[in-house]
């Protein structure tokens, strides 16, 4: 049975007759968006301020112990995000969209604007995990919010913008620490994550304006009347009934296609992950070599790949609308998979590598696109939060050792030319995991 009537379409058109977009889809995206791109400011602050955080809390502050400090305060964010992505998009299915993003986006502003009072660097440590927790579970819960009020010809678009607000997050930190680092003291970094209370002020927009999707409030109607029925008649439990992660690996499609999905996150996250890394490291590489700052170069290649990203972001919806998910999925892989080796097969010249930075973004950080696009296409209402969840979380568990790895092969190939060529060649299993998925384009939404 099909979600998107008629009467829904009729509906969702009554709003604006010019793109049939009304103030439910607006408001949707732009709580998603917001949720998102603050998302993005709270993890990529950690990135850009760690260092002058354990110069300041730890006791020694020699670079080894700087480095290990800054590892474990990221280690335990991605740790707590991963626990909070799982569980909370659980939550999602159970007590709304809605209420599961106010709840998130309120947790992880109220503990990072605590990080800024952090006395030592266990606390940093611990806020940071707590503050995880809650940061996890925003991208499945909006996600699946705006897939189920938006309609099917302009889902990708609306789904690709929200994706884009993780880079809007980063290049946001990244301006504020620009500004303020020169004009603050060596405590300056507590102020970046005091900042980061400021989403909790769009709460009142969102508890105000954003409705609740009327697809989750359906099939919550459907479970109470089947729990109903059910303990009427004294017979057995539903699949309506069923605890939602149990119902997913329950039906043999949906257990194909988490799987088979899940196997195509690891790859992109392991990519991502594995050549980040490495990038700035071959840029200031460069610079050096041209008697330029290495330094200053190594934090714009940050910055231009993450534009890269954002334009690959952006683009993917309207990709998708246009020849469909998977021939947009080929796409992404495909240069995935050739931008790397033509990366370091050109001349080392800081311009053309820098231009091949923002393409290799486009194609490895821009690849997590088919996330929020193809995967709420795939699952039933009732578990779509959950499946989403576990895919987008499950993959951080599964390739949280690409670093490692691909410092491995950094070391083994003396640079990291030979290692984003090796981590590249993993795009090559995307493209044929992609041939064994349906299309949707176009689909309403499984109930």
């Amino acid at each position: 049975m099909v979600v998107e009537t008629e009467r829904d379409r009729r509906g969702a058109q009554s709003y604006f007759a010019i793109d049939g977009i009304g103030p439910a889809q607006k408001h949707s995206l732009l709580s998603s968006f917001i949720g998102w791109m603050f998302d993005g400011y709270e993890t990529s602050t950690l990135f850009l301020v760690g260092g002058a955080a354990m110069m300041s809390l730890l006791p020694s502050t020699d670079a080894a112990s700087v480095q290990r400090g800054v590892g474990i305060a990221i280690s335990g964010t991605l740790l707590g995000w991963a626990v909070g992505g799982a569980v909370g998009s659980i939550f999602a299915d159970y007590v709304g969209r809605k209420r599961m993003l106010v709840i998130s986006i309120a947790g992880y502003s109220i503990l990072t604007a605590f990080t800024a009072l952090s006395p030592n660097f266990y606390c940093l440590v611990a806020l940071r995990f707590l503050t995880g927790l809650f940061l996890g579970c925003e991208w499945s819960t909006g996600t699946a919010l705006i897939a189920e009020t938006w309609p099917a010809r302009a889902r990708a678009k609306a789904l690709g913008i929200m994706q884009s607000g993780y880079g809007f997050g980063f290049l946001l930190a990244s301006g504020l620490w620009l500004l303020l680092q020169p004009l603050l003291s060596s405590e300056g970094w507590r102020s970046m994550f005091a900042l980061g209370v400021i989403p909790a002020f769009f709460l009142i927009y969102i508890r105000r304006e954003l409705p609740e999707s009327q697809l989750w409030l359906d099939s919550q109607s459907f479970r109470r009347k089947s729990e109903a029925v059910e303990t009427k008649l004294m017979t057995k439990v539903a699949p309506e009934q069923k605890f939602t992660l149990t119902q997913v690996f329950a039906d043999s499609t949906s257990r194909s296609r988490l799987l088979k999905t899940l196997v195509l996150a690891c790859i992109t996250v392991a990519v991502f992950y594995g050549t980040n890394a490495l990038i700035p490291v071959y840029i200031s590489s460069i610079a050096s070599q041209a008697g330029l700052n290495a330094k200053y170069w190594a934090s714009m290649s940050a910055v231009i790949f993450n534009i890269g990203a954002i334009i690959s972001y952006i683009a993917a919806g309207f990709i998708c609308d246009k020849v469909g998910r998977k021939p947009y999925m080929y796409f992404i892989f495909a240069g995935g998979l050739v931008a790397g080796p033509v990366m370091f097969s050109i001349p080392p010249e800081l311009t053309t590598a820098l231009v091949a930075t923002a393409v290799l973004g486009f194609f490895t950080l821009g690849a997590f696109s088919w996330m929020p696009i193809y995967l709420p296409e795939l699952f039933a209402t009732r578990v779509r939060a959950t499946a989403l969840g576990f895919v987008f979380n499950m993959a951080r568990f599964i390739a949280f050792a690409t670093p490692i790895y691909s410092a491995w092969l950094f070391t083994t190939f003396g640079g990291p030319a030979r290692a984003v060529v090796s981590l590249s060649l993993l795009f090559a299993v995307s493209l044929i995991i992609v041939f064994v998925l349906p299309e949707t384009k176009g689909r309403p939404l499984p109930e």
